[in-house]
């Protein structure tokens, strides 16, 4: 059973950064492909960003291509978001997942989630 565990949301206003972090603890961590997704108020749960096993590659999402950089630390069981340059759209409850597989873009491609964290981005 791995735990997930996301910290670093918070309110910022726009144009402004934060960077998330997710810890993870149970089960050996580089055996996982992990991912961040979001949720916003009202909408489906969508995914931002993902990374490989070894945290060699990396794919985001078009909307924050350019602006929010995944990185994962295997020594260190977690992974980080740094999100720059924040837009009130980025507004949402943002959720670490990891995946038994090579992970994917959807939700069900994921075993295990964080309870998220808040990022809210005021104009």
């Amino acid at each position: 059973q791995v735990q997930l565990v996301e910290s670093g949301g918070g309110l910022v206003q726009a144009g402004g950064s934060l960077r998330l972090s997710c810890v993870a603890s149970g089960g050996v961590f580089g055996h996982y492909g992990m991912a961040w997704f979001r949720q916003a108020p009202g909408k489906e749960r969508e995914w931002v960003a993902g990374t490989s096993r070894g945290g060699g590659s990396v794919w985001y999402s078009d909307f924050v291509k350019g602006r929010f950089t995944m990185a994962r630390d295997n020594a260190k069981n977690s992974v980080y978001l740094q999100m720059n340059s924040l837009e009130v759209e980025d507004t949402a409850v943002y959720y670490c997942a990891a995946s038994f597989g090579y992970g994917g873009r959807r939700p069900t491609d994921y075993n295990y989630w964080g309870q998220g964290t808040q990022v809210a981005v005021s104009s």
